[in-house]
């Protein structure tokens, strides 16, 4: 770990002096201070009092305020702006590296599913998440759906009834709470079972392994509905207010690594939060459309659909939602 992030670390508990820093991570005070004016440089605010080095009250949206508290063993690369967070992830991986979060504040360039414009404006939570699992290609769409969870997770913990559509989006829930009434009483979300966030995820790796992997979220954080394309909307429109970006995207990370560490438990979570599960559905499918009634979603993300004379397994395509699921 370099020294900005394990001072980071050491800031967590509070004030700490430039010699008990130095004695902590082993190395010099003079690193210590190096350390500290790269974070300043950064924006994160790091203080000087009479008890020595403090962290600021809010910490920004940028790469130290994001690894600053978190328990993941990713590192973070901020941009302000970027074409694609997914395309840069994909340079890192050419390049050899691994265990990276690419976070930008605005996408210009970004995609969705087979190459769909992906409205991605300031205010939003844009991240591709760099690993190297040490599972067959054939399983890697297990991550998508992991990645699905704890986007959802993340989404709940902030206030909003999300749920999942198979196979890479997370809705609003039907009974969306409105935040901004302040009765507490739960509602019918006005706009339908809106599009919260979407993922996307690209790998490359021989038939055995995978050699990278690279799973991107957008989630319509903070974001003004009126920019975003029908069918969309918000956590901050949901809410009624903004939501904390940092601690989004922290929770996302973390759960994210949490299930791709125990994947036994990544199906059972989908099933959980899943929307589709239930509901009638039409599959476009590249062997043809596909329509019944969304029973289960088997290993390693693979939806299977009762059309009524059989069951049939779905392993990529389209999907829409004909009528709500079931309660």
């Amino acid at each position: 770990m370099d020294t900005r992030r394990a001072l980071l670390d050491a800031l967590t508990d509070g004030p700490v002096s430039g010699p008990e820093l130095a004695a902590e991570l082993g190395v010099s005070r003079a690193a210590v201070w190096k350390a500290v004016e790269t974070l300043r440089d950064e924006g994160f605010a790091v203080k000087s009092t009479g008890d020595g080095y403090a962290p600021p009250t809010e910490p920004p949206y940028g790469a130290a305020g994001i690894e600053f508290g978190l328990n993941v063993p990713y590192t973070v690369e901020y941009h302000d702006a970027l074409g694609s967070t997914n395309d840069r992830a994909r340079e890192l991986a050419a390049s050899g590296e691994s265990s990276v979060a690419v976070v930008a504040d605005e996408q210009t360039g970004g995609r969705g599913r087979l190459e769909r414009e992906w409205t991605a404006p300031s205010g939003g939570v844009w991240v591709s998440v760099l690993t190297s699992p040490a599972i067959p290609t054939s399983h890697a769409p297990v991550c998508t759906l992991a990645a699905a969870v704890a986007t959802t997770d993340a989404c709940r913990e902030a206030g909003v009834d999300a749920g999942i559509k198979w196979p890479n989006d997370v809705l609003v829930g039907r009974e969306a709470r409105d935040a901004g009434r302040g009765d507490g009483e739960p509602r019918t979300n006005e706009r339908g079972d809106q599009k919260l966030a979407g993922i996307l995820t690209e790998m490359e790796g021989e038939a055995d392994r995978v050699s990278w992997l690279v799973v991107g979220v957008g989630i319509n954080a903070n974001v003004d509905v009126g920019v975003l394309p029908d069918g969309a909307t918000s956590l901050s429109a949901v809410r009624g207010e903004p939501v904390d970006r940092r601690r989004l995207l922290q929770r996302l990370l973390e759960r994210y690594q949490e299930l791709t560490t125990m994947p036994d438990r990544i199906l059972p979570a989908w099933r959980e939060r899943a929307e589709t599960l239930g509901a009638s559905v039409r599959v476009d499918t590249p062997d043809g459309e596909v329509c019944g009634t969304a029973v289960d979603i088997e290993f390693p993300g693979q939806l299977v659909v009762d059309t009524g004379d059989e069951c049939v397994r779905v392993h990529a395509g389209d999907c829409e939602h004909l009528r709500p699921a079931t309660e």
